[in-house]
């Protein structure tokens, strides 16, 4: 089996192919399109390149914000999550950031109604007459 070289072409150009009257097979355009990389005025792109494959190999790299944990959930409320497709663990810590968010305030607003403990004032020594 032979394998076919890939080259990416943009939609652009596939575009202006037939209305430049080009009826080459996509191999020969192709070829007639490649940059002449033995050209010594060429730019080297050639650890570009190297930093653009690094870049896209492997999992994305997340926030960085996040710990793996085990958590226990009850199997209809997990049934739920998972039902919504996905990105369900997403929503998930959405859902708890916003319990979280709405929680706080609610403990915020309780301590703002409590009373404050009174304040404590020394008494003034009277004065000695001596």
């Amino acid at each position: 089996m032979r394998h076919r070289k890939s080259v990416r072409v943009t939609s652009k150009a596939l575009k202006a192919r037939p209305a430049a009257g080009k009826t080459l097979s996509d191999r020969a355009w192709i070829r007639t399109h490649e940059p002449d990389l033995t050209d010594p005025d060429a730019p080297d792109f050639s650890g570009l390149m190297h930093a653009e494959l690094k870049r896209l190999r492997g999992r994305p790299a997340g926030s960085g914000r996040k710990d793996a944990v085990s958590l226990r959930v009850d199997r209809d409320v997990l049934a739920g999550f998972r039902a919504t497709g996905r990105g369900w663990q997403t929503r998930m810590n959405e859902a708890l950031r916003v319990w979280l968010e709405t929680e706080q305030k609610r403990a915020k607003r309780q301590r703002a109604r409590e009373p404050k403990p009174a304040q404590r004032t020394r008494r003034k020594k009277p004065a000695s007459t001596g």
